[in-house]
């Protein structure tokens, strides 16, 4: 199963803006956030498809996750 990663931000410092994630097991959102080394405390949104998705989603062949961080400005 192969799963497209992109990062927007902060974390895309050592890590790129996009990347493939290959697997033959289930994986969730979580999943991700763990083999990248991201604290969920450093996620602000994460997107399955451009979707808002939750850290338990179950993530199938083909799919895109997009994770930002939390924005500050002002």
């Amino acid at each position: 199963m192969e799963i497209t990663v992109r990062f927007f931000a902060t974390l895309r410092e050592g890590r790129g803006k996009t990347t493939t994630y290959v697997t033959e097991d289930s994986v969730t959102t979580k999943d991700i956030l763990d083999y990248y080394e991201i604290n969920v405390e450093d996620v602000s949104i994460l997107y399955v498809n451009g979707l808002d998705a939750a850290l338990d989603k179950k993530l199938e062949h083909g799919d895109i996750v997009s994770i930002f961080p939390p924005v500050g400005g002002g």
